[in-house]
């Protein structure tokens, strides 16, 4: 862990939390809502990125500073892991957008295409580009390939168990599938059956402490992108 880049990614992960905090209020409504344009106290409109307050009336748009720092902190690990190396800027648009879609699926159980389509082109780009200045198109071709085998195996999950998985996790899969791909075949598996252990520990707890029961429904989400960082970052060990 390099701590130089370390603080360095936590400075641009505080700005890229304050940018994102903007689409993340406009997007996290129920599937099928339209997009929150305005302040829900004084009415006034707010601006697509970059909008942490109402510019009329000054009301937090969201909890403050929670979306900052969390973007922050995995900004800092991820930039801690990939110091200087190429691959770097890819993972830091994967751990920002992660961080933005985590917040949303939290709030209203979505994963909004909005995002997820789009992120697509952008990693496989920066993927491209990374593979171009390592020399490395065995590694890009085992990314793309990674997508799809990770988005396929939730597409068949998704299947068999119908009401578990949603079209979002499905997309969400394949981008992270990208990334994973990217580090090995290791890293994709890892990542993976993390993300389903997270879930499964935090639903033990949350049954326990009787905040859900067996038949509630959690955004998996958060868990899937926690399994990928934690793969991400032990990959270098």
């Amino acid at each position: 862990m390099n701590l130089m880049w370390a603080g360095a990614g936590a400075v641009v992960g505080l700005l890229a939390g304050a940018w994102c905090r903007g689409v993340v209020f406009r997007l996290s409504v129920a599937s099928g809502s339209p997009e929150r344009t305005t302040c829900p106290r004084c009415t006034a409109p707010v601006r697509r990125w970059a909008a942490a307050r109402c510019g009329r009336c000054g009301g937090s748009l969201g909890t403050p500073l929670v979306l900052e720092l969390a973007t922050a902190g995995v900004l800092a690990l991820l930039a801690g892991r990939f110091a200087g190396q190429p691959d770097l800027v890819a993972f830091g648009f994967v751990g920002a957008l992660g961080v933005a879609l985590a917040a949303i699926d939290i709030a209203v159980q979505r994963l909004p295409d909005r995002l997820t389509l789009p992120a697509y082109p952008i990693l496989i780009a920066l993927l491209a580009v990374s593979a171009m200045a390592g020399h490395d198109v065995a590694a890009l071709a085992r990314a793309v390939l990674g997508g799809l085998v990770l988005a396929t195996g939730y597409l068949l999950l998704a299947l068999l168990r119908p009401g578990q998985l949603g079209g979002g996790d499905i997309k969400l899969a394949g981008l992270a599938g990208l990334a994973l791909g990217w580090l090995g075949w290791p890293a994709l598996i890892s990542g993976a059956v993390l993300g389903f252990a997270l879930s499964a520990v935090v639903s033990l707890v949350l049954l326990a402490l009787r905040r859900i029961t067996l038949h509630s429904a959690i955004c998996f989400g958060p868990f899937l992108l926690g399994g990928a960082l934690l793969a991400a970052l032990l990959s270098g060990q």
